[in-house]
């Protein structure tokens, strides 16, 4: 399928990840221009010097950019404009917070990762919809969590930090519409990244089990019986990306391999 996507500038959030990385590889596979912006600079170093070699036409900048900075977005967007050209194609992804109860966190805690999660996804955003609504296209695609539609024991802070992104990208999408711009929220299921391996040794740790044990109880619980891939995660956000998903729009799509039960 041709997904439409030669020429286009997009902007990957978190790139230095294991799903924004594989986002940002697919997207220059497809002819993207690809920025990738990462508070761990050498990671998403690593990912652009990956799609150097799969796709050694693309074009490609790398930001260190630290989400909670919300003084940083002007200078950082400028300058992948004119690296790059104007962004078509934003993908919000930000890193989760620690794993915690919803009850007895400091106000500081909560406004650190509301500022970076939230704050930061919004203010990016309106940042870059003036030009996509001049030029009629625009992709606003966001990464939240399995969380949003059935909370995660022991990750109070994602699971409702991440809820309010839902309702921003639903009115958001009633917003845009008739500009050519979708909005769409992706949440991954269990996918195989550093995150999900971080989780599981967390949760081995507070019930006394094996790391092993505890991702054995959660693959048995997938209908398809294993981790996703973040390949097939990044398949997903390519094709919302494209102009062949120009009538999806204010969507939720679960990556999940089956795991939520509830319809």
């Amino acid at each position: 399928m041709e997904l439409g996507l030669s020429g286009k500038t997009a902007l990957v959030l978190g790139a230095g990840g294991g799903l924004g990385g594989a986002i940002a590889r697919t997207l220059a596979r497809e002819g993207a221009h690809v920025a990738m912006a990462d508070v761990d600079l050498a990671a998403a170093n690593s990912v652009a010097e990956q799609i150097g070699k799969d796709a050694p036409s693309a074009r490609t900048a790398v930001l260190r950019w630290d989400l909670a900075d919300l003084g940083v977005i002007e200078g950082n967007i400028a300058q992948i404009e004119k690296e790059l050209g104007p962004i078509d194609i934003l993908v919000n992804n930000t890193g989760g917070p620690p794993p915690t109860p919803v009850s007895g966190q400091s106000s500081e805690l909560w406004t650190s990762h509301f500022q970076s999660m939230v704050m930061s996804v919004i203010a990016i955003t309106d940042r870059v919809l003036p030009g996509m609504r001049e030029r009629g296209f625009g992709r606003i695609i966001t990464s939240t969590s399995s969380g949003v539609v059935a909370p995660i024991p022991n990750l109070g802070l994602s699971n409702a930090l991440r809820m309010t992104l839902l309702g921003w990208s639903k009115t958001l999408a009633r917003e845009v519409g008739r500009d050519g711009i979708t909005c769409n929220i992706v949440l991954p299921g269990r996918v195989a990244t550093a995150r999900i391996r971080f989780l599981d040794e967390q949760k081995a740790k507070r019930e006394g089990r094996s790391v092993e044990a505890v991702s054995g109880e959660s693959t048995a619980s997938i209908p398809v019986g294993r981790y996703g891939d973040p390949q097939e995660y990044a398949d997903v956000v390519a094709f919302l990306a494209s102009r062949n998903a120009a009538y999806v729009t204010g969507s939720v799509i679960r990556v999940d391999g089956g795991l939520l039960a509830n319809i």
